[in-house]
């Protein structure tokens, strides 16, 4: 989807979610106690809040000029500061070295990847989860090619050291668990 239907989309009252996604939600103890902190493609920026309330300085990302707006609005409202800019993050990658925790949910372009590894400084953590091909819904992307493989996100940050990952797919009791997406917490070393 192009930034038009993201735009139209959150114009519509896409749900803004209060809560974070769960493999920052559950492995918060890992943050750092401060730092720079980067969400790319935020969407309306659920942990970029978590994370300007936890006192990081926050950077949000996403190329929906709505999304930003809202975030912008919803951040001012519970009195928090963060920056939030209209940015396509493929075009336009973070910089080497730019951020102590980099969370990324629901978002994939593997020609980013190497970008984000890039990003972290010696130590950082990256927060990842995002799709997959064994899913057992229809939640998320019609497309595969923005869906990962099985054990793919391991494959994608293998420089990383792993400190936590969750991949479940069609495994046991189906109505049960942690299904159609996988997560990943690695640290830059």
């Amino acid at each position: 989807m192009d930034a038009e239907g993201w735009n139209a989309r959150y114009r519509e009252g896409a749900p803004a979610s209060a809560e974070p996604v769960a493999v920052l939600r559950e492995n918060a103890h890992l943050l750092p106690r401060r730092g720079r902190a980067l969400e790319p493609a935020c969407g309306l920026g659920a942990n970029s809040l978590f994370l300007a309330q936890r006192g990081f300085e926050v950077t949000a990302w996403d190329f929906s000029e709505v999304a930003i707006r809202q975030l912008r609005e919803r951040a001012t409202g519970q009195g928090l500061t963060l920056s939030a800019e209209v940015r396509d993050v493929v075009a336009r990658p973070p910089a080497p070295g730019s951020a102590e925790v980099i969370v990324v949910s629901r978002f994939l372009d593997r020609s980013l990847i190497p970008h984000l590894t890039a990003a972290l400084v010696p130590g950082g953590l990256l927060f990842y989860q995002t799709f997959v091909r064994e899913a057992v819904s229809d939640r998320g992307p019609s497309d595969p090619a923005y869906r990962l493989a099985p054990n793919e996100l391991l494959r994608l940050f293998a420089s990383l050291h792993l400190l936590f990952y969750r991949e479940e797919g069609r495994v046991g009791d189906l109505r049960q668990g942690f299904r159609d997406e996988a997560m990943l917490v690695g640290q830059k070393r």
